[in-house]
């Protein structure tokens, strides 16, 4: 009877997943968060935020993954301290009262074996709406630099700034922006 049962839990360990989800935190070092408008149909003009922190769950064997990231609403960076200063002022990012911009996925979307797709939710000053991050680019591999497997990817969505509440000087200044997303994460 002792033998069936180590026979039946021997076999029933060949039923568990090969690959559970995998965690990596997101190198602050190597990811950045970027944006684009049209600035009074002149240019198109960008900006990034230079703080970004968070984690990567993944386990790609069943295609599946959750992503959180947290973006510093004061790092903001346009190449102007007076535009970086408005931007980070209760017009706009509220960084005073709304220090983080939080996005958390729940749904990868794979076409074939490549990431195409991470669907979630995005806040900005406590507002929050669902987006489709479109993925340009994705790979995992195991990284010399720091003797770890780590997983890179660019991706970008659309919003309207009107639905954060930071719509001002619409429509001489864009209201639509894309958001892009540069991330590596490094596994645990």
């Amino acid at each position: 009877m002792l033998s069936r049962l180590y026979l039946q839990v021997a076999l029933c360990s060949f039923c568990l997943p090969l690959m559970a989800a995998e965690r990596y935190q997101i190198d602050p070092e190597h990811t950045f968060s970027s944006f684009e408008y049209q600035h009074w149909g002149l240019s198109t003009q960008r900006g990034r935020f230079d703080k970004n922190t968070g984690s990567i769950e993944l386990d790609l064997a069943s295609k599946t993954g959750a992503v959180t990231l947290e973006i510093d609403t004061d790092s903001v960076s346009t190449g102007s301290d007076l535009f970086n200063k408005a931007l980070r002022s209760e017009s706009f990012f509220d960084a005073g009262s709304h220090p983080k911009i939080f996005f958390s996925s729940d749904q990868f979307i794979f076409t074939e074996d490549k990431l195409s797709q991470i669907k979630g939710n995005l806040r900005i000053r406590d507002i929050t709406r669902r987006v489709t991050i479109d993925i340009t680019q994705f790979n995992c591999r195991f990284m010399v630099l720091y003797l770890k497997q780590a997983c890179g990817a660019n991706g970008y969505t659309k919003i309207l700034r009107s639905d954060y509440k930071i719509g001002r000087y619409v429509p001489f200044v864009s209201d639509e922006v894309t958001l892009f997303f540069s991330v590596e994460a490094i596994k645990e």
